[in-house]
């Protein structure tokens, strides 16, 4: 493995755990952990065939773009406002998802000590990092990526110490009425597609070795999902937080848990921080709307959400992960058709996906989208 490869690895896997991580544990306890593994096989094998068909659309389209300027090129105006559209409604459920997980971090930690409400620590955490990407903060992406190894040091440390707290039946409990729970949060936790394009471009003295980058950087993430869902379900079961980590308050002192907890409101809040200033940029820079509205465009209407109701962490993160990223996965499809016949570049590599399976895979995603609507709704 050249430096190349190892930065686009690093900065894809630093992409692809994010907030995903904090529903996980209590999807399992709920559903079983059977289960969930069960969606991890299934939605790993579909994202990272879905992530190759993009690779290879980036490496037969000449230039850089996002993925509303391949939808242009490939499938027209009404395809651009489409993967738009599904872009900035995912990104605004991430950063709803970050609100109210960051707040309850927030909260866990400080409320002991200063009193308060939720809702006091989530507006703290909210203007804090709307402030920053007010005042256009650099991108943190390397800082984030940092903390979170420090994150899963501390987890690893929380493992050594309750090892021998672990249930392991704990971890063999099934709902067969939830069955289906797990599937917008593993596909939330997998999605990375969005970077594909700049990771083409990190690799581009040696771009064949995207088609063996993708699988390994949905891997990693994954088996570091599925050990921390073991951790603490074996540790917490059906007590287990729906952010996963002050349930761990009955195990442990304070002083471990409070750690992981800093850590998490940290991860937390860079990622927010990013996040923020990717849709106030394209807003300011791809719609042109004017610097201050875009901001407020970007920060305010993730908190007029939360105010709406949408306060539940497994909701938003289930809507967004089957119903948005799922709109992305099946524009990413359809532009790979065309870019097949339509493509400027002969690609470093070649999918060679059957009509059948191709158009199976679609109507995968519709049936995800549908009954994350009905069940939301529901």
């Amino acid at each position: 493995m050249n430096k190349n490869f190892i930065y686009a690895l690093s900065t894809l896997v630093g992409t692809i755990i994010g907030v995903g991580l904090f529903s996980l544990p209590y999807t399992a306890s709920k559903a079983g952990f059977w289960v969930i593994l069960f969606y991890f096989i299934i939605l790993g094998a579909v994202v990272i065939l879905v992530n190759l068909l993009y690779g290879e659309v980036t490496l037969r389209t000449q230039g850089l773009h996002r993925l509303p300027g391949y939808a242009q090129k490939y499938l027209g105006l009404r395809g651009k406002k489409a993967a738009f559209l599904s872009n900035s409604l995912g990104l605004y459920g991430a950063l709803l998802a970050y609100l109210i997980v960051g707040g309850q971090f927030l909260f866990s930690l400080l409320g002991p000590i200063f009193g308060g409400s939720n809702l006091i620590y989530t507006l703290v955490f909210f203007s804090l990092g709307a402030l920053l990407v007010y005042f256009g903060i650099k991108s943190i992406a390397q800082t984030e990526f940092f903390l979170l190894i420090l994150f899963f040091a501390v987890l690893f440390f929380i493992f050594y110490r309750g090892f021998s707290f672990i249930q392991i039946e704990n971890l063999f409990v099934f709902d067969k009425s939830e069955f289906f729970l797990p599937y917008g949060p593993v596909l939330f936790s997998l999605a990375g597609m969005a970077l594909v394009p700049e990771v083409k471009e990190m690799l581009k003295d040696n771009p064949k070795q995207l088609k063996k980058l993708i699988p390994l950087a949905i891997f990693i993430p994954a088996l570091i999902y599925l050990f921390f869902v073991i951790l603490i379900l074996g540790l917490t079961g059906q007590n287990t937080s729906i952010e996963a980590i002050s349930g761990l308050k009955d195990f442990f002192n304070d002083g471990i848990v409070n750690l992981a907890l800093f850590f998490g409101v940290l991860t937390t809040f860079t990622s927010f921080i990013t996040l923020g200033l990717t849709l106030k940029k394209v807003f300011w820079y791809d719609l042109k709307v004017k610097k201050n509205l875009a901001w407020l465009l970007a920060c305010f209407v993730p908190l007029a959400l939360f105010f709406s109701g949408l306060k539940s962490f497994i909701a938003v993160i289930s809507l967004t992960g089957g119903v948005m990223l799922g709109l992305d996965a099946i524009i990413i499809i359809l532009i790979y058709l065309k870019a097949k016949t339509k493509g400027d570049l002969i690609p470093a590599y070649n999918i060679s996906l059957p009509r059948f399976l191709t158009y199976s895979l679609i109507l995968f995603f519709v049936l995800g989208i549908i009954y994350e609507i009905v069940y939301f709704i529901k």
